[in-house]
């Protein structure tokens, strides 16, 4: 069974994923700094592989030693959490394939944001996102937080793209409620390519200026913008000019597709942004 996560806002509870490694720290400290902001539940979790060995003995070994390095590891997240004044618990979960005893705790722990670190080595896009971070993606219940290992949401900007598209429409909703708490500025963009008519740009302006004119009433300072371009290369260039700390998207585009999937906008632009990357469910 499948959770239905909350608007963004209104988190009951965090899950945080960490392997321990220099790629979690960025989510690590976001998972802490927002389950306070949000003054929500904070689940921290850790998965040890559970792969089958010839030697039963030595098996056991290898999954004692995992045990206590990733308890260590987390007991100490923990301590930090909880002088944030943060509610906080550990989770360990054993698993051959670390995405999907990600995905089925979010299911059974009934999360509404999962935090995860990018993995990987440039110019490789699955590796780049890590592998693991990209299935997350694909098959979570619920939102999720990509952050790169030394970024902070420190609330400078606030990147939305828009297509006009109801997933669109709830990453707005998610982008506002972190704008309110963060006193953040929000951009509202929405990339168009050469060869599109004029009539979707005419379209892509109407969008802009309909959530724009929300986000206003909401109290949230708003610039628009409607540009023509790679979609990857035109988000990531204007967050990174307007020195962003985070960039919101939906899940899923005006192409209808059930699963984010290598090759996406949405994957290009967590691989290759400065800053965290909210994809919105």
């Amino acid at each position: 069974m499948t959770t239905q996560s909350l608007p963004l806002g209104q988190l009951n509870k965090i899950l945080l994923a960490t392997d321990g490694s220099e790629f979690s720290a960025g989510a690590e400290h976001e998972a802490i700094n927002l389950a306070g902001l949000l003054d929500t539940q904070l689940d921290i979790m850790s998965v040890v592989n559970a792969y089958p060995e010839e030697d039963a003995l030595a098996f056991q070994e290898l999954i004692k030693r995992a045990e206590e390095k990733a308890n260590n590891y987390m007991d100490g997240l923990k301590s930090k959490a909880v002088e944030a004044g943060v509610k906080c618990q550990n989770l360990i979960r054993y698993g051959e394939t670390p995405y999907q005893t990600i995905v089925e705790t979010a299911e059974e722990q009934e999360v509404d944001l999962i935090i995860m670190g990018r993995h990987g080595k440039k110019n490789m896009m699955r590796l780049l996102v890590g592998a693991s971070t990209a299935q997350v993606i694909g098959n979570a219940p619920c939102s999720i937080l990509v952050t790169p290992r030394d970024s902070k949401i420190k609330g400078n900007a606030i990147l939305l793209a828009v297509d006009g598209s109801p997933y669109s429409e709830l990453a707005a909703t998610a982008a506002s409620a972190l704008a309110i708490e963060l006193n953040a500025p929000i951009m509202v963009l929405s990339v168009i390519r050469s060869e599109h008519k004029d009539n979707r740009r005419k379209e892509a302006e109407a969008v802009v200026e309909h959530t724009g004119k929300i986000l206003r009433e909401k109290g949230i300072r708003v610039q628009k913008r409607v540009m023509t371009g790679r979609y990857v290369k035109t988000i990531i260039e204007t967050a990174q000019e307007l020195d962003c700390d985070l960039i919101v998207v939906g899940s899923h585009g005006r192409t209808g597709l059930k699963k984010l999937l290598l090759g996406s906008v949405s994957e290009r632009v967590i691989g290759l942004a400065n800053c965290a990357v909210l994809v919105v469910k």
